[in-house]
C-alpha cells in the first residue's frame, strides 16, 4: 500500500514548525486592477521542511508562480507573513540563500555559457577568479562542462535551461526556487532534464521548490506536492511520497508511481470544484 499522506487544509504544517526553510502563514495577495482587486492567494499556510522536494500544481491562474515569487521577494503579500531561513524573504534575497530559474533560460546571446552564469556574479562584484571557479563548478554539476565556451545559439533548448540552472547554482544556494522551467521543451528533453534535476537534488542538501503542470513531472520529481485551488489560490491539499529518493525513469511503472499520479489528479479535478 502506497504510504502518502494527504492532508486537506487551508493551512498545512510540515514538521519542521518554526524551523522550516519556508514558513508562510495566512499568506494572501491581492492585486489592483481597472476592474477591481484580483484575489491571487487566500490564507496560504505553509512549511517547507529542509532538504524536501516541493512542487507546487493546481489549475492555471491558480496562484503558484505568485507564490514562488513571494518566496523570492518578487511580491510582496497583502496580508499574511513568510520567512524564508527564518528571515524575510528581502533579507533572504540580500544573503544569496536562493536561486531563482525562471521558465526562459533569458540568456544573453552574445555571452557564452560560462560568460552568462558568471554574469550575477560579476554584477555584485566577486573577482574574476573566483566567479569563474564558481561557472565551471555549477556547470559541471548541470553536466555542461564541456560546452562552457559555446554561445546559446550553439546550444539545445535543454543545454540553455541547464545554463540558467547552472547561473541559480552560482550562488550556492540552499534554496533552488523554478517556475515552470521544462514546460516548453519536448518530452523526451523534459524527461533528460528531470533525470538532471532529480540528480542534482539527490547530490545536494539542496531545498527545491518547483512550480510545474505536469502531473508525471511532480510526481516523479517530489518528496511532497502541493495542490492549489482555482483563484483566489488556497492550498486543498498535500500528497506525499514514499517513492526512493534515487530514481530513474523505471519508477514510472512501479505501482506507487501510478497510485500517485491517480490522487493527485483526483486532488486537481476536486479543486475544479472550488471553481
Amino acid at each position: 500500500m502506497l504510504a502518502t499522506a494527504e492532508r486537506c487544509a487551508h493551512g498545512v504544517r510540515g514538521e519542521a514548525g518554526d524551523s522550516a526553510v519556508v514558513a508562510a502563514r495566512n499568506l494572501s495577495l491581492q492585486y489592483p486592477t481597472n476592474e477591481g482587486p484580483v484575489h491571487a492567494l487566500s490564507g496560504v499556510n505553509l512549511d517547507i521542511r529542509r532538504g524536501e522536494f516541493i512542487t507546487l500544481i493546481g489549475p492555471s491562474g491558480c496562484g503558484k508562480t505568485t507564490l514562488l515569487r513571494l518566496m523570492a521577494d518578487l511580491e510582496v503579500p497583502t496580508s499574511g507573513s513568510i520567512a524564508v531561513n527564518g528571515k524575510t524573504p528581502r533579507d533572504a534575497r540580500s544573503e544569496r540563500s536562493y536561486g531563482f530559474v525562471f521558465q526562459a533560460p533569458a540568456l544573453f546571446p552574445w555571452r557564452t555559457a560560462i560568460d552568462n552564469v558568471m554574469l550575477p556574479l560579476e554584477i555584485i562584484g566577486m573577482k574574476k577568479a573566483e566567479r569563474r571557479a564558481r561557472a565551471r563548478s555549477a556547470l559541471t554539476t548541470v553536466g555542461l562542462a564541456d560546452f562552457e565556451n559555446k554561445f546559446p545559439w550553439q546550444l539545445s533548448g535543454g543545454m540553455q535551461q541547464r545554463v540558467s540552472i547552472a547561473r541559480a547554482m552560482g550562488f550556492s544556494p540552499t534554496i533552488l526556487l523554478m517556475d515552470e522551467p521544462f514546460g516548453a521543451l519536448d518530452e523526451i528533453t523534459r524527461d533528460n532534464l528531470n533525470l538532471h534535476l532529480s540528480a542534482l537534488w539527490t547530490a545536494s542538501d539542496l531545498t527545491v521548490v518547483f512550480v510545474t503542470h505536469s502531473i508525471p513531472e511532480a510526481v516523479f520529481l517530489s518528496s511532497r506536492i502541493v495542490v492549489m485551488s482555482p483563484r483566489p489560490g488556497q492550498i486543498l491539499k498535500v500528497i506525499e511520497s514514499d517513492l526512493p529518493r534515487v530514481r530513474g525513469l523505471a519508477v514510472r511503472n512501479d505501482p506507487r508511481f501510478q497510485e500517485l499520479s491517480v490522487r493527485v489528479r483526483d486532488a486537481l479535478q476536486a479543486a475544479h470544484s472550488y471553481e
